[in-house]
């Protein structure tokens, strides 16, 4: 069995490493063939180094300023020839990026079976996250396999009509790679953390979503400022690891540049992150992936989106969302760092996204799956 694993993005490339990782034990019986499209190069770089994983195939398509449209172009130009030379049984790609959304309509094209690592997670609104929201149900609409992370996802993909038998709740592969990296040594003493005050109570803040761009982006970044002016002689210090994208930096840069306490550093790679993560008090976070391994970790994390696809962890009460607003961040923060009894009552809930064991499920259902592939795919070439 060829296995043509695909990814663009650091969180695609967290979230894969795990499976690729397993496909790595079962050699004799699996070739296990990795693409990166490169959607985020220094990002996606930082986490293959950590996971010792090498592409067989770089596509870097990333350019400067360039459209969705142009990326889902290049992507299509880009992986068609792979998938003609590698000729694999099965692709798989994770999450809901423009990179699963054409890997899975290029498995569709060839007559390859996908597999959906990620798969149900919705918001129903189908703005937020943009363009996200779209590209997972579009890939769910063809693929062969979903890999549903919580028994909500296996849900929601019932309602939408994919096949029951068809659907496998693994656990969410995030827990696996952040078990793995948690339980790494790291040297505090030197590197991008060294010069954090440890003695402090920290704050790690980590927000770039696309859909926050423009005025709810520099409302956050406001209500970040006046948290830390707030507690400006509390103990309390945010750090600010700031994405690389220009709508990112811009306004973190004129609003958060120059307060006392809080650092604004460059983008963490994932050993880094994840430590930092474990020395926090609390998260404040747009991202999907720090939704699921704030649990992991017993880290209280508000989540400044006005939706989310992740509604396990606000059912289990170890994720909040509080949106973009100046004064509900305020609020909702001061609440978790001035009460200790409500900090607590987060910090001891259950993390409802997998036990460290979903890459070892996915791999076992598709060499499980591999003997029938034969029967049931055709080719669409023209």
């Amino acid at each position: 069995m060829t296995v043509l694993n695909v990814f663009g993005t650091r969180p695609e490339a967290i979230k894969m490493a795990p499976v690729i990782m397993e496909l790595g034990k079962h050699s004799n019986l699996v070739r296990s063939v990795i693409c990166s499209v490169a959607q985020h190069r220094e990002m996606l770089d930082q986490v293959l180094s950590v996971f010792e994983i090498e592409p067989d195939y770089d596509l870097d398509l990333m350019q400067p300023d360039q459209s969705l449209s142009q990326l889902t172009a290049s992507l299509f130009a880009g992986l068609d020839p792979i998938v003609s030379e590698v000729k694999p049984d099965w692709i798989l790609a994770q999450g809901d990026t423009t990179t699963v959304f054409v890997a899975a309509m290029v498995a569709f094209y060839h007559g390859i079976a996908f597999g959906h690592v990620e798969a149900g997670l919705r918001t129903g609104d189908k703005l937020r996250p943009f363009p996200e929201e779209i590209n997972r149900r579009l890939a769910d609409l063809v693929a062969t396999a979903y890999f549903a992370p919580t028994e909500n996802a296996r849900q929601a993909l019932l309602r939408e009509g994919c096949s029951e038998r068809d659907i496998y709740v693994t656990g969410n592969t995030v827990v696996d790679a952040l078990n793995d990296a948690a339980s790494r040594e790291y040297d505090w003493k030197s590197g991008p953390l060294a010069r954090l005050p440890l003695d402090k109570r920290l704050v790690l803040i980590t927000a770039h979503r696309r859909e926050s761009f423009g005025d709810p982006f520099r409302e956050l970044c406001l209500a970040i400022r006046d948290l830390s002016r707030i507690f400006a002689n509390d103990g309390v210090h945010f750090i600010y690891p700031v994405h690389l994208n220009p709508n990112v930096r811009q306004p973190v840069r004129d609003i958060l540049s120059g307060l006392s306490n809080v650092s604004l550093i460059e983008p963490l790679d994932y050993l880094s992150l994840v430590h930092l993560m474990k020395r926090s008090t609390l998260i404040l976070t747009d991202s999907g992936g720090i939704q699921e391994e704030a649990p992991g970790l017993r880290i209280p994390a508000l989540v400044m989106r006005d939706t989310t696809e992740r509604p396990e962890g606000i059912e289990a009460g170890v994720v909040r969302l509080v949106g973009t607003q100046h004064c509900r961040i305020i609020a909702e923060a001061e609440k978790l760092l001035r009460n200790p009894a409500e900090h607590a009552a987060m910090a001891t809930g259950i993390n409802p996204y997998g036990d460290g064991k979903a890459a070892k499920r996915i791999v076992s259902i598709l060499l499980e799956r591999s003997a029938s592939l034969a029967a049931d795919t055709v080719s669409f070439l023209v």
